[in-house]
């Protein structure tokens, strides 16, 4: 058993943080160093909870660099800086760049591999359908699949053959599963939120696979007031895998400007710093900064799932009668006007969109919803108009990434 557990794990001991077993020390003086782990030394009970907290801070590394490019593919946020990447991004027109693969995909393919292999290990062991540890992996896998659908044109895992968004729906919906199973008969407090993170994936899953029956009966499973928070934290000597990259793009970068369209809609969900009303300035030094103030520090949390993101899933699955019910209540809730516009379909569907997009202002939602509802989504980057930094194409027609180079090359299926 114990070379077994070696063979599938080495991979994932080695990107083992302080942040990972933090939750298990009060005196971080008295930590071994962590760095080496002899994998010789490694139990697959004892060790899973740190094994799965681990892959899990890998999916919390993907994620705040998921929202932060989608914030700029979908017209949430402008580049405002002088490197390629962002730029292409907020063109919707993206080559193989090299940050698709250092901060999209590799990440996340990262957090897929690791959850994995926690699942692998703890296969067949005593009290597997109750642990929470495998409940919280199986959280983790369902997540990055479910990104890789809604991301990219097509994805592949561990040098795999490329799959369609079908597909990795479906192995995202497995995984939820599993993780609703597990952590439901686990029964702790911890056991039953991975269970309601995962009951939300799944309806999420559902919807975008277009399976909007199951989408509205699991979203309506979710408990009221509901929320599953992705933590990080403000370590100095490693930002880059544990601080929130917004505001780190944000305040030490100077990256993320909020939109010209999103800063129209003055909301209070999107509260934006003028131009020289605070310590932000652009990287580029000639675009005009609204620094987006949701995400203050570098310990800042951004929610993954909600009891909020469960009741848009269930209305747009229900139909017009739904979708105006909740426009109405989100717009009491942010001291709007009750909606006065039209009420078909198309218009309805329209403003639903809409409400979910300021209610998830840079919340990773947005290309999922663009790519399920087209039009519907407003002010996404317009294909064809001319890009507000000179030096640049016109604005390119992309709805979703292409995988790396890095992958493409090197992986015998491609």
């Amino acid at each position: 058993m114990m070379n077994r557990y070696t063979r599938a794990v080495l991979g994932a001991a080695l990107t083992l943080t302080l942040v990972a077993s933090a939750s298990a020390c009060n005196d971080f003086l008295t930590v071994d160093n962590i760095g080496t782990v002899d994998a010789g030394d490694i139990d697959p009970l004892k060790d899973a909870p740190t094994l799965s907290r681990s892959s899990l801070q890998d999916f919390a590394a993907a994620y705040s660099n998921i929202v932060m490019y989608m914030g700029w593919f979908t017209g949430e946020t402008i580049a405002t800086e002088t490197f390629q990447g962002p730029n292409d991004f907020t063109r919707r027109d993206i080559p193989d760049n090299g940050d698709v693969n250092g901060s999209i995909f590799g990440p996340l393919s990262r957090a897929i591999v690791s959850s994995g292999r926690v699942i692998d290990v703890l296969k067949g062991t005593d009290g597997e359908g109750s642990n929470v540890d495998l409940a919280r992996a199986e959280l983790v896998a369902g997540y990055s699949f479910e990104y890789m659908a809604e991301q990219f044109c097509v994805g592949t895992v561990r040098s795999g053959p490329a799959l369609d968004s079908a597909a990795m729906l479906d192995s995202a919906k497995v995984h939820f599963s599993r993780a609703i199973e597990v952590g439901q008969a686990n029964g702790t407090a911890e056991g039953v939120k991975l269970a309601n993170a995962a009951l939300v994936g799944r309806a999420r899953s559902e919807l975008q696979a277009g399976d909007a029956t199951s989408a509205a009966t699991d979203a309506a499973n979710v408990p009221t007031d509901f929320e599953f928070d992705i933590e990080y934290f403000d370590d100095v000597n490693n930002r880059d895998r544990v601080s929130n990259q917004l505001w780190q793009r944000t305040f030490a970068r100077g990256s993320i400007s909020v939109s010209a369209g999103f800063r129209a809609f003055d909301d209070p969900r999107v509260v934006t710093v003028a131009p020289g009303d605070g310590p932000y300035t652009p990287q580029d030094g000639v675009t005009p900064f609204y620094a987006q103030t949701k995400y203050a520090s570098y310990s800042a949390p951004i929610r993954l799932a909600s009891k909020l993101e469960a009741d848009y899933i269930a209305a747009e699955a229900g139909g017009t009668a739904d979708q105006l019910t909740l426009i109405a209540a989100r717009r009491s809730a942010n001291g709007l006007d009750p909606y006065s516009g039209p009420t078909d379909a198309e218009s309805v569907l329209t403003e639903l969109m809409t409400q979910k997009s300021l209610d998830f202002f840079l919340e990773g939602k947005r290309l999922a919803d663009f790519r399920r509802n087209g039009s519907a989504v407003l002010n996404m980057p317009v294909p064809g108009t001319p890009y507000f930094k000179a030096g640049y194409d016109p604005t390119g027609d992309d709805t979703c990434y292409p995988l790396p180079l890095a992958e493409t090359s090197n992986n015998p299926n491609f």
